[in-house]
């Protein structure tokens, strides 16, 4: 406020009261407002003015006396300073008038000892405006470095744009995992080191640039996938019973390491039965005769297929452990057909939007994407139960996922939020 009031005495700055229309209008035309040449006694009154917040006060906002004619608009008188009289969050009713963002940057800028100043390239028009402010102040210069920003496919980063999705129950809230909020991404399963490399990848460049997802959840990918633990689940409502006929008489267990590669990851005990759950798609992908591997058993063979009305219902073999693993052609995931199975929630994710870039003039309402999340019931295996908030782990032949919400009771679900792994997915609609 004392750099405004140094500025009005200097005649660097005035007091204008023209209304807001006319004055967008003046600017766009390069003429001068009437308010211009007002002596500095009458600026600093209606200063005082705008300082108690008074009705005439009100009416009024200070503007730097630049260059109306300047090519460049930003130079065309910006307004320094408005009228505010709407408690503030933190000072609450202090303060009746506050800086415009052109007018407190530079002055916070210098003040603070910063040497470069880093904003992104739609500034770029206003950096000759920055350098004047800050040379009519008297203060030190400030280097301006720019930068495009980041920009994403199928994406709003706008956070006025992203406010209607919540506010519209669209989402659950800003951490939900379809949004591009680091608490969303996060949420979704993508690893903190994640975002650091892939930012660091794409240097500070100033071209502007659309960049797809794919590579970040690349990279994500990398980091999960040598430490996360393994697990097993079929579809709740798509699968198929696998009888046995020279199955084990009784299910029994074996300790197995949760990441063949990682010991870190623990073990997980693995109940072998003569009754097994199989996902339809691999039943369906199955002939009869065929010999199969079922994953960390062995060999098995098909020697016959139920069919009801078109529908398999059950597969009947047996187990050929001598079999050799390589000569089959489907590795088969599966669960022992006991009490014990966890209940899980797959969800999915779309993008929020049906089109990779919004120009200028499209509205994002009309590009809304009508299906963004979906959930398939699942059965996982019984140690499942164990799985934290916030892990991650690959449900082997499904892929990655983070748990969202972990067990409490057989009634409700384990959710597991699916992590994209780069590569190119079906949209959910």
């Amino acid at each position: 406020m004392e750099m405004a009031e140094s500025l009005i005495k200097q005649g660097k700055a005035y007091i204008d009261d023209t209304p807001k229309e006319q004055m967008r209008k003046e600017r766009m035309d390069g003429i001068e407002s009437r308010c211009r040449n007002n002596t500095v006694e009458e600026n600093l009154s209606l200063w005082k003015e705008m300082v108690n917040g008074t009705e005439r006060g009100m009416q009024c906002c200070v503007r730097g006396k630049l260059d109306m004619q300047d090519p460049n608009k930003s130079l065309r008188d910006p307004v320094y300073y408005r009228c505010n009289t709407d408690p503030h969050h933190r000072v609450g009713s202090k303060y009746k008038v506050y800086p415009t963002y052109d007018f407190a940057c530079p002055f916070v800028d210098a003040l603070e000892g910063v040497t470069h100043a880093l904003r992104s390239s739609e500034y770029h028009d206003r950096n000759a405006q920055y350098y004047r402010i800050l040379q009519d102040m008297g203060l030190r210069r400030v280097e301006i470095y720019e930068f495009s920003r980041l920009n994403m496919v199928y994406t709003l980063l706008s956070k006025r744009k992203l406010l209607w999705f919540v506010q519209n129950k669209k989402v659950e809230d800003w951490t939900d995992p379809r949004f591009p909020t680091v608490q969303g991404i996060v949420r979704r399963g993508l690893k903190v080191d994640a975002l650091i490399q892939f930012i660091l990848q794409q240097g500070a460049s100033k071209n502007l640039n659309l960049m797809e997802w794919d590579k970040l959840w690349t990279i994500n990918k990398k980091i999960i996938d040598p430490v996360c633990a393994r697990h097993t689940a079929v579809l709740k409502d798509q699968r198929v019973i696998f009888t046995l006929t020279n199955g084990p008489e009784e299910p029994f267990v074996r300790i197995l390491p949760r990441h063949k590669k990682f010991e870190g990851a623990g073990k997980k005990a693995t109940t072998f039965a003569n009754r097994i759950w199989l996902d339809y798609a691999d039943a369906a992908a199955i002939s009869k005769g065929e010999e199969v591997t079922l994953m960390d058993w062995g060999n098995a063979i098909v020697k016959e297929i139920k069919v009801e009305s078109g529908v398999i219902t059950e597969l009947v073999g047996e187990l050929h452990l001598e079999g050799s693993v390589k000569t089959t052609k489907l590795k088969i995931t599966w669960l022992a057909d006991i009490e014990e199975l966890v209940p899980l929630s797959l969800v999915e994710f779309d993008y929020l939007i049906s089109k990779k870039k919004l120009e200028e003039d499209e509205d994002f309402l009309d590009n809304l994407n009508p299906c963004t999340r979906r959930e398939i019931p699942a059965l996982g295996d019984a140690n499942m139960r164990n799985i934290k908030r916030g892990e991650v782990i690959q449900l082997e032949r499904k892929g990655y996922y983070r748990c969202d919400a972990p067990f409490i009771r057989s009634s409700k679900p384990v959710v597991l939020f699916a992590i994209p792994d780069g590569r190119q997915q079906a949209s959910l609609s």
